[in-house]
């Protein structure tokens, strides 16, 4: 099963090669790539599977009866599939953000050159035709907006500072687990694919509530995390600083296979395209729980790395506990003393976002809470 996966995800690579295809043939294309992706990456972030439920006595006979048809090949396949998706949280139909009175919440529709895509707006009842600062939050994959809204708590952090929200939503055409393609060559680049298009949406709502850089920021989980990266690598003229959560570094992956290494074992950016040069660098603040074991731990590292270089040392380390969580933070200054980079690194935390709210899905209601820090240091 092992070697015929990695196979079949050598042929969709072969296939993602330039070539000329037609409408039909793309999107099979994407399709298949879809699929795999979703199939490969599925174990990686399965939940546990709840405890059978006990038989009755006498029900023996005929759970034997019906499982004496052997179900096909392609059935076999199917239901292993199935089994190994973690039953997100978000599918639940009552899942909905609480919106204070005089805020709003509001579904848009983002189109571009390189693409479209529905998000969900958060215009604080502070400030609603004028906000003080905008943050594009990223989902990770197998989420919605509203699920990343309800767990992130975001919104609440945002009014408190008046600031506006705007979450992106990717789309299972995109990508069959809802993920945001931080492995493919063509989305790592500045002016096309998804980096371009989440640009041209943060550009559009920078213009919108009248804003400029210095009050636009980017925040993501796992695949969300790993295009925050991307986004203030290529587009440091676009966004001021970066909350990256459980994310990678850009250049990390190249295609499914080196994106499975990468999380598995760490990912390696050296022969990534070097970022786009800025006049003012673009800050971040970086998240990761040492025990995750879907985003290998090392990737954080290798997020200092990328921004600030290989002899990167911190300014100052302090190790504290908040609601039972242990966690080191370190803090990278720049040449004037101002810090450019603050790493937290979760003891026994997981592939979740730390301090965030049960209701949503991957969220650790312990440690710190990674909203309040990020806007704290987005702001500072």
């Amino acid at each position: 099963m092992k070697h015929s996966l990695f196979a079949s995800m050598r042929r969709v690579n072969r296939m993602l090669r330039p070539a000329k295809m037609s409408k039909a043939s793309q999107s099979m294309q994407r399709a298949v790539t879809g699929m795999m992706i979703d199939t490969a990456m599925a174990p990686l972030t399965a939940m546990t599977p709840p405890k059978p439920a006990r038989r009755k006595a006498g029900a023996r006979k005929a759970a034997v009866s019906t499982t004496a048809k052997k179900p096909s090949g392609k059935g076999k396949q199917l239901k292993t599939k199935r089994s190994l998706l973690p039953r997100a949280k978000s599918s639940r139909p009552s899942l909905v953000p609480r919106i204070p009175t005089g805020a709003q919440f509001i579904t848009r529709k983002h189109r571009s050159a390189t693409g479209s895509r529905s998000y969900r707006l958060y215009l604080p009842a502070s400030a609603p035709q004028a906000p003080n600062g905008l943050i594009l939050m990223l989902h990770g994959c197998n989420q919605t907006a509203d699920d990343f809204a309800v767990g992130t708590h975001m919104n609440a952090v945002a009014e408190k500072h008046g600031l506006a929200v705007a979450y992106p939503e990717q789309t299972r055409r995109s990508n069959g687990a809802s993920c945001w393609n931080w492995f493919r060559p063509r989305d790592q680049f500045r002016g096309a694919g998804e980096p371009a298009m989440l640009a041209a949406l943060a550009r559009k709502l920078t213009r919108e509530f009248g804003l400029d850089r210095s009050g636009v920021f980017v925040a993501g989980l796992s695949a969300g995390g790993a295009m925050a990266a991307i986004l203030v690598d290529v587009y440091p003229d676009v966004f001021s600083a970066a909350g990256i959560h459980s994310g990678l570094p850009r250049g990390a992956a190249h295609n499914t296979l080196s994106a499975m290494s990468a999380m598995r074992s760490g990912g390696n950016s050296e022969g990534a395209v070097p970022a786009t040069l800025s006049a003012s660098p673009v800050r971040r603040i970086v998240f990761q729980g040492d025990s995750d074991k879907t985003i290998h731990p090392s990737n954080a590292p290798g997020l200092v790395t990328a921004a600030l270089g290989l002899d990167a040392v911190p300014a100052r380390t302090s190790n504290r506990s908040v609601r039972g969580r242990a966690y080191a933070r370190s803090n990278f200054a720049g040449e004037d003393g101002k810090i450019l980079l603050e790493l937290w690194v979760l003891e026994g935390g997981g592939h979740t976002w730390s301090g965030g709210r049960a209701a949503g899905s991957y969220t650790d209601t312990k440690g710190p809470d990674a909203s309040v820090q990020m806007v704290r240091f987005f702001l500072a």
